[in-house]
């Protein structure tokens, strides 16, 4: 059975997370500025984000 886990958990986790497509850091970030390519990646400089997909654990 896959445990619940809290929202404050989840929110804490996933909300506006983004990962670099180039080099899979992480970085936290306004959906908005994503989207305008505002925000760019600490690491490599790429503006290709994507937001952090859920984990299903068994």
């Amino acid at each position: 059975m896959v445990k619940k886990i809290f929202p404050e958990a989840t929110k804490r986790l996933f909300h506006r997370v983004f990962v670099c497509r180039k080099c899979k850091s992480k970085i936290r970030a306004d959906y908005v500025k994503v989207r305008e390519g505002k925000i760019k990646c600490r690491k490599c400089g790429s503006k290709h984000l994507r937001p952090k997909r859920k984990e299903k654990k068994a």
